[in-house]
């Protein structure tokens, strides 16, 4: 039989032919990573110097550039770290570089420009940054930047003397019933003395929560009430406050403890004592099932989206004790011993939920 023909020999491809270009890319490679083991050695001159050789032999990779200005970020030359990522983004966009790379360099001018003392222009370069790609790191410094920005306009608008000008006014708003205008006036009185640098702010929360008050406005109100009581535990003005629209919303449960701890700060405060005995009377006429029917669904649907009613109704111990009372009224006075259970007893009893006969 014939012989067969030799397989062909497979075509091997030439070597690609080294070129001036890429033996200066590959040796600005090799600058960057000299220069990179130097920066985490914290060898920063050295770390600048390879980083100018490998930006010199190849501009076409913006690393060189962004490196070094994280170099200069930690000598604290603020002025060349900005100055680095501007000419390496000014760069990205003749190199159409990679965009985690182009906001790695807005991030970096951001810290800087933060380090300078200049926020507003930080903030910028963070969002731009996020722009060109999100990243937690950036949206952190974003929102740091941001709130250092808030305070510093906010001291930048301090003046007490102001201050207590629109706290005046707002006096006298308040005292002719303009309360619109009065809030207008206590809101810029805050904004000129905050409770940071002013010891009578708490003054202001308690004015501006009578003017929701009288407005009907009670959960702005309440808000305000509770800041002040927070700011000023021992003021008594403050307990009337919250005890009133607590009342008034219904939430007579609540409106009893404000009064009584109001009233453990100031025991003879006759405000204080009248709300309470207002309150105990409401409850009074619910424990007894005089409440009309539509005060009850009120009161119930109020009371359903209380959390901690909530919890008291899906509390399975306290489902058995509904149960038991349900079925037998008289097992009421065995649960009322248990003073836990008499606690959240009263709270559905305060709350609609429950009747006591």
């Amino acid at each position: 039989p014939a012989a067969k023909a030799p397989a062909p020999a497979e075509a091997v491809p030439p070597a690609e032919a080294s070129t001036p270009a890429s033996e200066a890319k590959a040796a600005a490679t090799k600058e960057k990573e000299l220069g990179n083991a130097a920066y985490k050695a914290r060898r920063f001159e050295e770390a600048i110097a390879h980083y100018d050789r490998a930006w010199e032999l190849c501009a076409e990779d913006i690393s060189p550039l962004t490196n070094r200005a994280a170099v200069r970020f930690e000598l604290e030359d603020w002025d060349g770290c900005i100055a680095d990522c501007d000419e390496a983004l000014s760069r990205a966009r003749e190199v159409r570089a990679d965009y985690k790379l182009v906001a790695r360099a807005m991030t970096r001018r951001g810290s800087a420009l933060v380090k300078k003392g200049d926020l507003e222009a930080g903030v910028q370069a963070f969002q731009k940054a996020l722009t060109e790609h999100r990243n937690a790191d950036t949206l952190a410094k974003l929102q740091a930047a941001e709130k250092a920005l808030r305070e510093q306009r906010e001291q930048a608008y301090v003046d007490l003397e102001r201050s207590a000008e629109e706290k005046e006014a707002g006096n006298l708003a308040f005292k002719e019933q303009r309360y619109p205008e009065a809030i207008q006036h206590y809101n810029e009185a805050l904004k000129r003395g905050p409770a940071s640098v002013n010891e009578e702010a708490y003054k202001l929360f308690s004015n501006r929560a009578a003017c929701y008050t009288k407005l009907g406005a009670w959960n702005e109100g309440l808000k305000d009430a509770t800041e002040c009581i927070r700011l000023k535990p021992d003021f008594a003005k403050g307990y009337v406050r919250k005890g009133h629209l607590q009342f008034f919303m219904k939430e007579l449960d609540k409106a009893r403890e404000t009064y009584e701890e109001g009233l453990r700060r100031d025991p003879a405060n006759e405000e204080l004592r009248e709300g309470l005995g207002r309150c105990i009377a409401a409850l009074n006429k619910l424990v007894r099932g005089d409440a009309t029917d539509e005060e009850i669904k009120s009161r119930q649907e109020r009371a359903l989206a209380d959390p901690e009613v909530q919890a008291i109704l899906t509390d399975p111990i306290m489902r058995n004790v509904l149960r038991e009372l349900e079925e037998d009224p008289r097992a009421a006075q065995k649960h009322l011993r248990h003073p836990e259970i008499a606690k959240k007893i009263d709270k559905l009893v305060a709350a609609g939920i429950i009747q006591m006969r």
